[in-house]
This record gives C-alpha cells, structure tokens and sequence, in this order.
C-alpha cells in the first residue's frame, strides 16, 4: 500500500496531479491512497488512478496502528509499505507519516527524515513536487496536468466563469472591479456567472448586481465540487484570482486570465508555454507601476481594461 499525504485544497490537488499519475506508475499494482479532505472526493475521482481516498482535514499523529489521528479515521492495519509527503516540507507532516516502511519526503532533520531533496522555496508548485519523486527514482511529467472530463449534468455550457472570491483575503481583486468587468463582458455578448463557495454568496451576489445580471447568474454556494468542474471543463472562458478554479482552466485548457496579489505566478501559475491562460501579477506594467513586490494598492489598481485585453489575448489564440 502506498500512502500519498495532500490534505489541501483544490489548486493544490491539482498541481500535485502529475506527481500523483508519477507515483500510480510506478507502483502498479499497489493501492494508492490519497489522505485529503474528504470534500475533495469529486476532484479526486478526476484525477484517475487513486484507489481510496483517506479523509485528513489537518495534521496530526500517524493514524496507525488503529486509533484516530484528530483528523484521519483509524487506520484498518498496520503501516504502510511506502508514504510519500505531497504536503509541505516537515516536520509535523513527516511525523505523521512516521512508521512507514520508506518515507518518500523532502529532507527535514527536526522531522526525523534525513533522506530526500533540500526544500526550496522559489520553485513552481508543479516542480517542487516532480523534482521530490526524481530524487527517488520515479518519474514525473510536469505537463501532465489533465483530469478527467465529468458528465456535463445540470451545468450549463459556454458560459464564461467570473469567481472573485479565495479563502486569502489578500488575493482577492476588489468586488466593484470584478463586477465592472462582467457588465463588460455581458455586453460583449458573452454569458456570465459568478462563482464561489457557500461562504462567498454574499460577494458573489454583490458582483453581479453591480454588473446589472440575474439572479440566477450566481452559481456560488449552488454547485458542488464535481458540478463545478464540469462547468469550468465546458466553459467559454474563466476569470479569476489566484485559487482554485484558475487551476481547474488549467486543467481543461480553458481560456483563463488569473488575476495573481502577493504571491507570483512563477509559484502557482499556469504553464507559459500555453497561450491561451494570460497571468496579470500585481506587480510591473501589469498594475501601472514599476517592476518590483506588489503591494495592496497596486494589487486593488489593476485597471478593468487591462484585464479586458488579457480577455481579448486569450480569446484570440483560441481562434488562431
């Protein structure tokens, strides 16, 4: 049995998505468990390959032998062969994964591990995690970002996705800009929605009165995690900041502009060599300023026409 430890959220699933198709590769035959959230359910059966998934909200012990690890139901057997840490660097993830029969991890003394890669903290996501299975013999295709398409269902089709919210505060784009953006795009014709979890109605709602669209335009706390796939794999076009659904475009090619705050695209970004995904970083030319570490206000200036052209940039390698 092999043990993959994720417990995260939706972008960070996703980027791990090579690393995982990695690890079913290379222990065929073996059952692949993904310890994650159990919300994640529908995300996961997407991937493709993972036999189990371990519901973990948080970190704790090791869930072996049988008894619950604060987050984890008990574990039904003695350790596994093989536990690989997708999580973080150490060292409380590495000690929940202690007793193992290999850790397959990034090196951390304070956890116990002194096998492994040295962290580094200026790498892709994606990267990080290909380059933790090299260490270890296995490999990983970066580019291997794909899920599986899900069964279209009650979601509509050719839709443009408009998601302002994020669990950060600080990568949120102002509201009145993103509803000023999708009266715009409405009047270019395009079928706007606006996106988010249960939490984010609120906002949700907020961006589309102030862009002048229906009630029913407001799909946030309405979808579950595979209804939102599927509208996302369908879609015309996506707009959002830096948080899951711009991975969820990624992942299905979709025309995307991901509107990035304090944390760079070169560490959770889409892939550069696609086109047809345009990045606008609060930072430089992008925000009206000079090249350097964005700040709340430049991040907030980040005018509606630039990300219009971005729309407009996208669109067209589309048609091309």
């Amino acid at each position: 049995m092999i043990l993959v430890l994720r417990a995260l959220g939706v972008g960070d699933l996703a980027t791990a998505v090579p690393a995982l198709r990695a690890l079913r590769a290379g222990y065929l035959g073996e059952e692949l468990v993904l310890a994650a959230p159990a919300w994640l359910g529908p995300l996961v059966d997407l991937v493709g390959g993972i036999d189990r998934l371990l519901p973990t909200d948080h970190l704790g012990p090791p869930p072996w032998p049988a008894r619950s690890s604060g987050g984890a139901p008990p574990w039904p057997g003695p350790p596994p062969e093989v536990a690989v840490n997708l999580h973080g660097r150490g060292p409380r993830s590495h000690r929940m994964l202690a007793g193992a029969g290999r850790l397959v991890a990034f090196r951390c003394p304070p956890g116990g591990h002194r096998d492994g890669p040295d962290w580094r903290d200026d790498e892709h996501e994606v990267d990080r995690w290909c380059r933790l299975l090299a260490w270890y013999d296995i490999v990983a295709d970066r580019t291997d970002l794909a899920l599986r398409r899900p069964a279209p269902g009650r979601v509509p089709a050719g839709v443009t996705v408009v998601h302002p919210g994020s669990k950060v505060e600080a990568k949120r784009w102002p509201a009145d800009r993103f509803a000023a953006l999708a009266r715009r795009l409405a009047d270019r014709g395009h079928r706007v929605v606006v996106t988010g979890s249960a939490g984010e109605r609120e906002l949700a709602a907020r961006v589309a009165t102030g862009a002048g669209l229906p009630e029913s335009a407001v799909l946030a706390g309405r979808t579950d995690l595979g209804e939102l796939a599927a509208l996302v794999a369908a879609a015309r076009l996506v707009v959002s900041g830096d948080t899951g659904v711009g991975h969820l475009a990624t992942a299905y090619r979709v025309p995307s502009v991901l509107l990035f705050g304090p944390v760079p695209p070169a560490r959770w970004g889409p892939p550069t060599d696609r086109p047809w995904h345009r990045v606008l970083w609060a930072s430089g030319e992008d925000c009206g300023g000079s090249s350097g570490v964005p700040t709340a206000s430049r991040w907030a200036a980040l005018p509606v026409d630039r990300v219009l052209a971005a729309v407009d940039e996208a669109e067209e390698t589309v048609r091309v």
